[in-house]
């Protein structure tokens, strides 16, 4: 980059004018990729800001988007900073009720509606109040139209925003409770999309892939950010349904995901071929290059140089995997709070079971009760009207506490070890921390989600919802993996952490019925409130695994 600019909506205005003919967004619609230069998207992004200038909204009036991932929503989210206001991102998969909470919450203006699975049960949720917009071409036809608002005259000044300003309230995915607000200035956004640029080493030619939340840090930090910052570019999915053609027809250099996503991936490409057979394959020198090769090209991987996993720990088994097939993934760890930046793999300096070392101007230290505490110049200035909250989270120093208890090696690497809110006491008065043990348990590939409870018994016990492969088989053969696995793990742990039982539950956890998280994660909190009653039950079973 030969210019200074100190906000993503300033990297937009450079691209803008220094290559105005390159890609920018791919949009496949009907089958048909649709194709946005640098220059017809910024027309757009002009036209839609002047349409919101028109409603003569105070100034940093909060807009929210509600939408899966496609074209118009970065378009969106350069209008409104270009308008002056601030993006307010919310997960497509909410229900009515966190629609509205958030909407009222962050007392927003206006609402851009897109593309989105069934609008219809979520429509109750935005407030009269709330002024409507909507994409065109993804179904919803609400309030004010996108090519009506089009006819308005571009905004022709490129505003720069101060960087201190607020640009977007990015909601939590309510883990542990209500979502939190949580602001993050242009300044916060202009360090992340630097640092990531440089240290992925992504330039103009680098193709993105998006289709995790852009509501969701990860996908708005390295992706939005990632491409605006260098000038690249980014295509969509369709649909769920079309989404592996998409990706094998962009193949993209630079790709993010999440452990569920690759442990899908991975059980897609054993459902094909037995884990036998391919490790038969790949001892084959002349075969194994061949197989790698293959697998890599079905995948969507074949022109992938920078492959990325974040949002959860992803188990060391399943990055061995990969590794086995050539294809290394780069562990990264943040958070919203301090723009999703912090750790991640240096290159070939990776170390598997850590989330690598901190990235450049980075800093990072463990409480005296372990928990990590970070500070660089991308952290968020608070929680929106939560002052209470936002004093607690930061240290007298201006430390964020993160909420992860870790342990730092000689060499700078950082191994998370759990939550300091997950940490459970059984019968035995010992504190158990789960995620160590549930990354143990995850490497059986006939667990799909795993979450260690134990409070009000002697022991933990594992709940397990089972992965699609191995709901096919008998449950003589479910129960011998499970039982084969209970005991390799078992010995490595300490006697008090030792896992008593496995219960297969019934029931999927899934984002609908609330078990998980827009971002994928477990809510222990709400599976706890189900279960919790059942535990001395399962505990007292004879048998080792047993189905709810």
């Amino acid at each position: 980059m030969t210019e200074t600019f100190t906000s993503p909506l300033g990297a937009f205005y450079h691209w803008e004018r220094q290559t105005p003919d390159s890609t920018f967004l791919r949009q496949p619609v009907g089958g048909q990729w649709q194709h946005y230069t640098y220059r017809e998207a910024g027309e757009q992004i002009r036209r839609m800001a002047s349409a919101l200038i028109t409603l003569s909204l105070p100034p940093q009036s909060n807009i929210a988007i509600l939408s899966k991932n496609c074209a118009h929503w970065i378009i969106t989210d350069l209008a409104i900073w270009m308008a002056g206001h601030v993006s307010v991102p919310i997960y497509p998969t909410l229900s009515a009720k966190g629609i509205q909470f958030i909407l009222e919450h962050s007392e927003a203006k206006a609402i851009f509606i897109g593309k989105l699975d069934d609008f219809e049960k979520q429509r109750p949720g935005i407030p009269e109040s709330v002024k409507r917009i909507s994409f065109p071409a993804y179904g919803a036809h609400e309030g004010d139209d996108w090519n009506n608002l089009l006819r308005a005259n571009p905004v022709a000044e490129s505003q720069v925003p101060d960087p201190t300003a607020l640009a977007s309230i990015m909601y939590s995915s309510g883990t542990t409770g209500f979502p939190k607000g949580i602001m993050l200035p242009f300044k916060a956004f202009d360090f992340v999309g630097r640092s990531i640029a440089q240290h992925l080493n992504i330039n103009s030619a680098d193709r993105f892939f998006s289709y995790l939340p852009l509501s969701h840090i990860a996908e708005k930090a390295y992706v939005e950010m990632g491409v605006l910052y260098s000038g690249s570019s980014v295509s969509f999915a369709e649909s769920l349904e079309k989404f592996t053609a998409n990706l094998q027809e962009v193949e993209p250099t630079v790709f993010g995901g999440v452990p569920r996503i690759f442990a899908k991936f991975q059980e897609g490409v054993l459902a094909k071929m037995s884990q036998q057979k391919l490790d038969l394959l790949l001892s084959i020198p002349i075969l194994s290059s061949i197989v790698k090769k293959t697998v890599r090209k079905k995948l969507g991987f074949g022109k992938s140089r920078a492959i990325i996993s974040g949002a959860a720990p992803i188990p060391v088994a399943l990055l061995r995997w990969y590794k086995a097939l050539g294809i290394e993934i780069q562990e990264i760890y943040g958070m919203t709070e301090n723009c999703g930046y912090s750790h991640g793999d240096h290159g070939k300096s990776q170390r598997l079971g850590t989330v690598g070392k901190t990235w450049t101007d980075i800093e990072c230290k463990l409480s005296d009760e372990g928990e990590i505490l970070t500070r660089h110049p991308g952290m968020m200035t608070g929680y929106f009207k939560d002052s209470e909250t936002t004093s607690k989270v930061f240290t007298t120093d201006g430390f964020l506490k993160t909420g992860d208890k870790g342990t730092i090696d000689e060499e700078g690497y950082l191994t998370i070890t759990g939550r300091v809110k997950d940490q459970f006491k059984t019968d035995k008065a010992k504190f158990i921390a789960p995620a160590p043990i549930e990354m143990k348990f995850s490497i059986n590939k006939d667990i799909e989600q795993v979450c260690v409870v134990g409070m009000g018994i002697p022991q933990p016990i594992a709940l397990i919802v089972l992965s699609a492969a191995a709901k096919a088989k008998t449950k003589a053969a479910v129960r011998k993996s499970l039982s084969q696995t209970l005991a390799e793990i078992n010995p490595s742990l300490e006697s008090y952490e030792r896992l008593a039982k496995v219960v297969i539950l019934r029931e999927d956890w899934t984002i609908e019925n609330g078990l998980m998280t827009p971002s994928l994660k477990v809510k222990r909190n709400e599976i706890e409130k189900i279960h919790a009653e059942k535990y001395s039950h399962w505990y007292r079973h004879e048998e080792e695994v047993l189905w709810d």
